[in-house]
């Protein structure tokens, strides 16, 4: 991991899409009038013809690309997380999960990284959504190179995908020539006395956590869970049966996202033990972004003193 070089991960997907669109004319972006925080500025300048605006009107963006999907189109529709998940949910719902079209809803601003823009703008709840409707994928990608990687994915992946962005700048893990696969976790560390299981913007700190556990001796294991939809059932069984005790680490309400789902796994499978660290079911507040992880102990600190907890338990 480079913690040197910082890039939002929604710079990757800025750019792919490009990349994709010259590969394949059947890719679209629908924008909802903010291409300049979506990074969709040069897909427009350079592919004018395979780009539409339709407005500040999210509802339409979700009708508009289901319909061209009916034609053998690819659209990618983008906006905000907040928006797109919650002001198109019924549309996404009846016109693209349930009609299994190949619609893409690629949103940046995904958890607390809209900081200063406030709880209005936050997406905490985006992903636990969109995660409880049939048919739909759900990716979040933890820095620029497995952005770009899995936007590749999403794009030939045959049926709806949502995927999450930063705002903020997050340190770059992955090389570039990392391969990452819709519904397979990155085992990023083995370890034999707990699992950090972790996505997005928090699976730096899962990794920090880890370094710092083992200067103490204790031995985690880390996961890049980037689908929550399908999740990884084989990898969190893994880590169920040959551990035993789990942290979850995610942007995201602690309910119905990661951690939810990891727990309902381990409900299932009668036994070990999980810990959730997220968003405290709170909205948010207008700060600076790694404030607000701090407010809700989403931090390295508070990875490393649940985890050695789980571990002395």
């Amino acid at each position: 991991m480079n913690l040197e070089k910082k890039i939002p991960t929604r710079n990757g997907f800025g750019d792919e899409i490009v990349a994709l669109g010259k590969e394949n004319k059947n890719i679209l972006v629908v924008d909802a009038d903010i291409g300049k925080s979506c990074k969709t500025g040069d897909f427009r300048k350079q592919l004018p013809e395979q780009y539409l605006n339709v407005g500040i009107a999210e509802q339409n963006c979700a009708g508009v690309a289901a319909g061209l999907a009916t034609c053998g189109k690819i659209p990618f529709v983008v906006t905000y997380a907040a928006f797109g998940s919650m002001r198109m949910c019924e549309m996404i719902r009846q016109e693209i999960c349930y009609t299994h079209l190949n619609v893409k809803i690629a949103c940046s601003h995904g958890g607390v990284t809209p900081a200063n823009d406030g709880a209005s703008h936050q997406a905490i709840e985006d992903m636990g959504i969109l995660r409880t409707i049939p048919n739909m994928t759900v990716v979040m990608p933890a820095d620029y190179a497995s952005a770009r990687k899995l936007v590749r994915a999403a794009a030939e992946f045959d049926g709806p995908v949502y995927l999450r962005f930063t705002r903020d700048a997050v340190p770059v893990i992955y090389d570039e020539d990392e391969e990452f696969e819709i519904g397979k976790a990155k085992k990023l560390r083995g370890g034999k006395d707990v699992a950090i299981l972790a996505n997005g913007d928090t699976v730096r700190l899962a990794i920090q956590a880890a370094e710092a556990l083992a200067e103490e001796g204790i031995e985690a294991r880390v996961y890049d869970f980037h689908t929550i939809k399908p999740l990884d059932e084989e990898a969190v069984r893994s880590c169920i049966e040959e551990i035993g005790r789990i942290v979850t680490v995610e942007d995201h309400n602690i309910l119905n996202g990661l951690g939810s789902a990891v727990c309902e796994l381990v409900a299932e499978a009668g036994c070990g033990k999980v810990k959730r660290i997220g968003i405290q079911d709170a909205f948010g507040q207008s700060a600076p972004y790694e404030r607000l992880l701090a407010m809700n102990g989403v931090t390295m600190e508070s990875i490393v003193a649940e985890a050695k907890k789980l571990v002395k338990a």
